[in-house]
C-alpha cells in the first residue's frame, strides 16, 4: 500500500509515531464494528484529506491480518468501502466542491452527498443507514475538540453514534508533514495561502504567509505548509467576539487597520497571581504599570484582583472576569513550580484539561535543550483546544491566549516594558486588541478640604456621566489632585471649566 510504505520509508520519526497511532485508533474501530456501520465525514480540507488517506492504510493493514497471502487483496487495494459522508453548502468554496468530487472519484468512494446542517443530514442519515460510528478529522485546537477522545460518543440531543477521532493529537505540522511525505494531493486553495478553510464569507488568505511581489506590486502568498507556528493556523479566519454583543466583526488576521466605531470604551481586568505579593515579600509594579498602559490605549481597567497562588482562586477570579470583560491580563504563577497554579485555573475557568502541547514543547526544547525535561514538559501543558501562541521575534517565549485571556510572562517592569511594546506590534499587526482614541485628561490641583469639593464634585459626576472623575494626595497633608479623564477631549475641557466656576479664583489650578 503506497501511503503506508511512503511514511514508512521516510525519516520523520515524530510522523512515524502520529501514523502508527492513528492507524491503531482505525484498526481498533474496524474491529468494533462492521464495515457497514462505520463512515467517514469528508469536507475536502487537509485534516479531512490526511484522514481519507489513513483510513485507506488501515483498512488495507487491517484487512491483510484478516486475509494473509491475498493476492487479490494487493490489486483490489484501491477499493475503499467505508461509506463517505459529504455536506455539500452553498457558501463553499467551489474549489472544495470540485476537489471533493475529484478525490471521490479517484478512490472510488461510496459518497452520500447531504444538503442539510450537520446535525438534520445524520439524523436522517442514520435512521436510513446502520452506521454506528463516524472516523471524523477532529484535532486538538479545533472548537469543536475541546472534552473529545479518540472514541467519544455524540453529544447529548444528537442522533447517538461513536466518534472516531483518528489524528486528534495531531498538530498543524503533522498533518503537512503527512500531506507532503506521502504525495497526496490536497485543495488548491492551500497553495494559495489558506491554512484553515471555512465558508466563503469568513475565510481570507493567512496573512502571515504574505509577500510583496516587486515587479507587480501586489501582494501574494506562500503556500499553506510554509507557515511557522500551527498556532496561527486560522488567524485567516474571520470571527465574532463572544463576550460583547454590539462589537463588530473583526478579521483575526488583521487585513485591515480598524479603528472601530465604538459606543462604549473597551473593558479590562488585571489578575496577578502570587502568594509573594500578599505576603508583602516582593513589590508588585507589574500591575500597576499594566494598568496605565491599558489606560495609555483608551481601555478602561474595571478590576485589579491580586490572587494567591491556588488553582481555585484564579478559576473563579477568570470566570467572573472573563464574561463582563473584552479582555483579561494575567500574570506570574507561570512555570514548573509546585506554586504556579495560572494556568491549571484557566483551564479550569473554561472547563477543559491541561494537554500536552507538542509544538510548544519542540518550541521550548530550542529554548531550553534537552536537560530539565521534567520541567520542559510540565510548562508544555496548556489549556486544551482554547490555547493560541502569539510569538514576536523579540520574545524568547510567546505569548499566550485562551479565548479573551492573555498570559504575560513579565515578572518586573523592564520584562513588562518589552511585551507590552510586542503586544502592541502585534495588536496593530492581528488585530489581537483593538488600539482606541487615548484618554483625555486634566488634573487640577487645590487646597481645600474634601469636605469643601465634595458636593461640587457630586454634581459633576450628574452633569458629565461619561467621564472619570477622580481624587487623591501624594502625601498626607498635601494638596488634593482632582482627575477628569474621558475620551472627548473637549467634553473633558468643558467640565474643567465647570468645576472651577464652582469656586473662587485661584482655588483650583491645572497641573500637568
Amino acid at each position: 500500500m503506497e501511503i503506508d510504505k511512503a511514511i514508512r520509508d521516510c525519516d520523520d520519526r515524530r510522523l512515524k509515531t502520529k501514523y502508527n497511532n492513528a492507524v491503531y485508533v482505525i484498526q481498533r474501530a474496524l474491529a468494533l464494528y462492521n464495515i457497514e456501520e462505520v463512515a467517514f465525514s469528508f469536507n475536502g480540507g487537509k485534516d479531512s484529506i490526511v484522514l481519507l488517506h489513513l483510513l485507506r492504510a488501515g483498512y488495507y493493514l487491517h484487512k491483510r491480518e484478516q486475509v494473509k497471502h491475498d493476492e487479490n487483496l494487493a490489486r483490489n487495494e484501491t477499493k475503499f468501502p467505508i461509506r463517505t459522508i459529504y455536506f455539500e453548502s452553498p457558501s463553499a468554496f467551489p474549489e472544495i466542491n470540485s476537489f471533493t468530487y475529484e478525490t471521490a472519484a479517484a478512490y472510488k468512494l461510496q459518497l452520500d452527498i447531504i444538503r442539510q446542517d450537520f446535525k438534520s443530514g445524520l439524523e436522517g442519515l442514520l435512521k436510513t443507514r446502520p452506521i454506528r460510528a463516524i472516523f471524523l478529522g477532529v484535532r486538538i485546537g479545533d472548537p469543536t475538540a475541546v472534552g473529545q477522545e479518540q472514541f467519544s460518543p455524540s453529544s447529548p440531543g444528537w442522533p447517538p453514534f461513536m466518534r472516531v477521532n483518528p489524528i486528534l493529537d495531531w498538530s498543524y505540522r503533522d498533518v503537512w508533514a503527512f500531506l507532503l511525505t506521502s504525495k497526496v494531493p490536497y485543495c488548491s486553495l492551500y497553495d494559495q495561502g489558506y491554512t484553515s478553510v471555512g465558508s466563503i464569507y469568513d475565510t481570507v488568505p493567512n496573512k502571515l504567509l504574505s509577500i510583496s511581489n516587486p515587479s507587480s506590486g501586489k501582494v501574494e502568498y506562500r503556500p499553506a505548509y510554509m507557515l511557522a507556528d500551527g498556532r496561527s493556523e486560522r488567524a485567516g479566519r474571520a470571527r465574532k467576539s463572544t463576550h460583547k454583543a454590539d462589537r463588530s466583526i473583526s478579521l483575526s488576521n488583521g487585513t485591515s487597520d480598524v479603528e472601530p466605531q465604538q459606543t462604549c470604551i473597551p473593558t479590562a481586568s488585571v489578575i496577578g497571581v502570587g502568594d509573594e505579593i500578599l505576603l508583602g515579600n516582593v513589590e508588585d509594579l507589574v500591575g500597576q504599570s499594566l494598568c496605565r498602559r491599558l489606560h495609555s490605549i483608551g481601555w478602561a481597567v474595571t478590576q485589579f484582583d491580586v490572587l494567591r497562588s491556588d488553582i481555585d482562586s484564579v478559576a473563579e477570579s477568570v470566570e467572573r472576569q472573563k464574561s463582563t470583560n473584552d479582555m483579561v491580563f494575567i500574570y506570574g504563577g507561570i512555570g514548573p513550580l509546585h506554586s504556579d497554579a495560572t494556568l491549571a485555573g484557566i483551564a479550569k475557568s473554561f472547563g477543559v484539561r491541561l494537554a500536552p502541547d507538542e509544538e510548544f514543547e519542540e518550541y521550548l526544547t530550542s529554548i531550553v535543550g534537552y536537560q530539565s525535561t521534567g520541567e520542559r514538559n510540565e510548562m508544555a501543558q496548556l489549556p486544551e483546544g482554547i490555547t493560541e501562541l502569539l510569538h514576536h521575534e523579540k520574545l524568547p517565549v510567546p505569548f499566550m491566549k485562551c479565548q479573551n485571556v492573555i498570559i504575560l510572562m513579565a515578572t518586573n517592569i523592564m520584562e513588562l516594558d518589552k511585551e507590552w511594546d510586542c503586544l502592541i506590534e502585534l495588536a496593530a499587526s492581528s488585530g489581537l486588541l483593538t488600539l482606541t482614541n487615548p484618554f483625555a485628561s486634566k488634573h487640577l490641583t487645590t487646597t481645600l478640604s474634601d469636605v469643601e469639593v465634595s458636593q461640587p464634585l457630586s454634581a459633576l459626576r450628574i452633569d458629565f456621566p461619561d467621564l472619570f472623575i477622580g481624587c487623591y494626595r501624594k502625601t498626607r497633608r498635601g494638596p488634593l489632585v482632582i482627575t477628569l479623564e474621558g475620551k472627548d477631549q473637549g467634553n473633558v475641557q468643558l467640565a474643567t471649566e465647570a468645576l472651577m466656576k464652582k469656586f473662587h479664583a485661584g482655588a483650583l489650578f491645572e497641573t500637568v
